[in-house]
């Protein structure tokens, strides 16, 4: 009985230690079905916003220049109003540039003006829009190509803080403040206004005040051929008014029983 007791013993010391050599001499194909799947690779491209290179301020400066400055408009036009409820960060606000978002999504009143092009030009429409947040406004004028091959669209903001009326910054043509380039197959290009971070100066982008000054010009433009002046505020007004409950009417209480009598 002993001698049984101490060769099963030996037995099952000599499978543990030949185990690590039996595994490493497993198949390959075993091996690898035990290995976990490879992630994709993701591959991200990262905008220099506050100086592009020489070549992209080249494509800014071509594409600013084809812009039409007296387009001919079809019949065809859109004019929409609504609110919206922001969770992300503006697109304005991005990574060099100042700005106050909160942490909790915050609801925005926007005014959508849309024009089609009658020619065959390089851009068949122009889209304008103007969001209040109540803390920050924000124009957006949009030319996309008609027929994409290389540019697939050229979009101009500017922003300023809501501490006055949509009617003061449109009067005062706020300046532009980022210009970006949608490529068809290709990152897109960006150009815009940064600021100083902690500890560190401003960038100097005195280079850049040619392409500023030519978004702006096209903004104020459009800001003329589209009424933009006038329509905004007016369909700012009609949402302030939907959301207003009407007068003239009392709301009315159901009265308390009278107790009848015994």
């Amino acid at each position: 009985m002993p001698r049984i007791l101490v060769s099963t013993l030996w037995i099952s010391t000599l499978a543990l230690a030949l185990a690590p050599v039996m595994l490493a001499q497993e198949p390959a194909g075993n091996s690898q079905s035990t290995q976990p799947p490879t992630e994709p690779q993701v591959k991200v491209n990262m905008l220099n916003v506050c100086s592009p290179s020489a070549e992209e301020q080249k494509e800014i400066a071509a594409a600013l220049a084809r812009v039409p400055k007296q387009p001919l408009f079809a019949t065809d036009f859109e004019i929409s109003r609504g609110r919206s409820t922001l969770s992300d960060m503006p697109n304005f606000l991005q990574p060099g540039q100042s700005g106050h978002v909160a942490g909790e999504p915050s609801v925005a009143n926007y005014v959508r003006i849309r024009r089609e092009f009658s020619v065959q030009a390089l851009f068949s429409s122009v889209q304008y829009s103007f969001s209040n947040d109540g803390q920050n406004m924000v124009e957006t004028l949009v030319l996309h190509v008609r027929d994409p091959k290389d540019l697939i669209q050229v979009s101009l903001e500017d922003s300023a803080s809501a501490v006055t009326s949509s009617e003061a910054m449109l009067a005062s043509n706020t300046p532009a403040s980022r210009v970006r380039l949608e490529r068809f197959g290709k990152p897109s290009v960006a150009l815009a206004r940064c600021v100083a971070e902690e500890g560190a100066p401003p960038p100097d982008q005195s280079a850049y005040e040619p392409l500023f000054r030519g978004a702006s010009d096209e903004l104020a433009n459009y800001r003329a051929l589209l009424s933009v002046k006038k329509i905004v505020p007016e369909e700012l007004a009609q949402i302030a008014g939907e959301s207003k409950p009407k007068t003239g009417s009392k709301a009315r209480t159901k009265a308390a029983p009278v107790p009848e009598k015994k």
